[in-house]
C-alpha cells in the first residue's frame, strides 16, 4: 500500500459505504402470447444465471432461410436461344431445297418445252421437204400450143 503521510491521522479518515440501489422493475406487462399449432407444444427451457437465478421460457426455433434451389447449369434463355437457331437453320434448310427443287423443275419444263419445239419443228420440216420431193419441182404440161408473136395461147 501506499505510505501514509504524516499530517494524516488515522482517527481523520472517514469511511464512506455506498449501498447500490435497487431497481424497481417497471409496470409488468404481461408477455405476449406465442400462438401454438395445434398438437406441438413448444418445449421449455430453464437458464440459470451465474448469481444463481433461475430464467424459465420457451425456446424458440431460430428462423431458417428457405433451402435455395438448384440452378440449372445452363439457363433457360440460353437453352431457348438454341432451340431457336437449330429451328431457324430447319427452316433455312427446308428453304434451300425448296428453292432447288423450284430450279431444277424450272429447268425441266425448259428443257420440255424445247424438246417439243425440236420435235415439232422437225415434224414440220418433214412434212414440208417430203411433199416438194414427191412433186419434183415444177411440172408443166404442153399440150398444142400455138405461139403467135410471143404470146402464148394455150
Amino acid at each position: 500500500m501506499y505510505p501514509e503521510h504524516p499530517s494524516h491521522a488515522p482517527a481523520e479518515r472517514a469511511v464512506e459505504v455506498h449501498q447500490p440501489t435497487p431497481i424497481t422493475p417497471a409496470a409488468v406487462t404481461p408477455a405476449p402470447l406465442v400462438p401454438v399449432q395445434p398438437g406441438h407444444v413448444p418445449a421449455v427451457a430453464s437458464v440459470v444465471l451465474p448469481d444463481g437465478r433461475v430464467v424459465t421460457g420457451y425456446a424458440i426455433d431460430p428462423t431458417r432461410p428457405e433451402p435455395v434451389t438448384a440452378k440449372p447449369a445452363v439457363s433457360r434463355a440460353a437453352v431457348n436461344v438454341a432451340l431457336g437457331g437449330v429451328g431457324f437453320l430447319a427452316v433455312c434448310g427446308g428453304l434451300l431445297l425448296l428453292t432447288t427443287f423450284i430450279t431444277a423443275l424450272t429447268a425441266l419444263i425448259t428443257q420440255l418445252i424445247t424438246l417439243a419445239a425440236v420435235i415439232f419443228g422437225g415434224w414440220i420440216a418433214v412434212q414440208v421437204f417430203s411433199a416438194s420431193s414427191r412433186q419434183g419441182g415444177t411440172t408443166v404440161n404442153i399440150r398444142k400450143a400455138v405461139f403467135k408473136r410471143s404470146h402464148f395461147h394455150g
